[in-house]
């Protein structure tokens, strides 16, 4: 299965921020499981990186997000996406559009959000961190 992680889900993950972080990084650890191929973007990697300058500083920020880079796969965001978010009337935030878009090309069939509602337009597959643990990863008794 693939799947998009958001700026959100980053953040939470290189700023420790709970509870987000419980199932954020669970979630991110499955960039190493056979079963999962685990994307972002450039835009959602410039996002957390601020974040994490923010907490961290600048060096520690870059240590984190060249592990992260190291994980997990970097979807394009392409002149295409740009032009198909500008004319998608359904998309209010630039920014959530070309993370769909980004997403799409990537042919993810989740996109993990903490944000659910920014993603209103989205043909793909939304859940937060908590729902998508609970449906694709909890252990059933």
């Amino acid at each position: 299965m693939r799947v998009f992680l958001d700026a959100n889900i980053l953040v939470a993950v290189l700023n420790k921020e709970y509870p987000v972080f419980t199932y954020a990084a669970r979630i991110l650890s499955l960039s190493g499981t056979a079963s999962f191929k685990v994307y972002t973007s450039p835009l959602c990697l410039a996002i957390a990186f601020y974040f994490a300058e923010k907490k961290s500083g600048r060096k520690l920020a870059r240590e984190k997000i060249k592990i992260l880079s190291k994980h997990i796969e970097i979807a394009g965001t392409s002149a295409d996406a740009v032009k198909q978010t500008l004319n998608n009337k359904k998309i209010q935030d630039f920014e959530d559009g070309l993370e769909y878009y980004s997403a799409f090309s990537s042919r993810c069939e989740v996109i993990i959000t903490e944000d659910i509602n920014d993603f209103h337009f989205s043909d793909i597959e939304v859940c937060s961190s908590v729902a998508f643990f609970e449906k694709y990863m909890k252990t059933k008794k």
